[in-house]
């Protein structure tokens, strides 16, 4: 969640800023969320990968959110400081 969320703020050229889960659920999001984004849970494909004997071919998400043109145009009736500001 921190590398997408400092991709993007990147990518917009925003700052960001690292908060604690209680820091998080006090001022942004709901006490749940605050405790679920702040778990260190990596993720892999692999068991996907050699049950399915599938290989990813596309970039990943981070390679796609740094390169892609998503960033150019910011979605409609939303200000990126506004959306970004909550999860950065």
């Amino acid at each position: 969640m921190k590398s997408i969320a400092q991709t993007i703020a990147r990518g917009l050229d925003l700052p960001t800023v690292s908060l604690t889960p209680d820091e998080a659920a006090r001022h942004y999001v709901s006490p749940f969320m605050a405790r679920v984004y702040g778990f260190d849970a990596p993720v892999s494909s692999a068991h996907t990968q050699d049950l399915l004997g599938w290989s990813p071919t596309h970039p990943t998400l981070l390679h796609d959110l740094e390169h892609g043109d998503y960033l150019a145009t910011p979605a409609v009736g939303v200000h990126p400081n506004v959306a970004l500001a909550r999860f950065s």
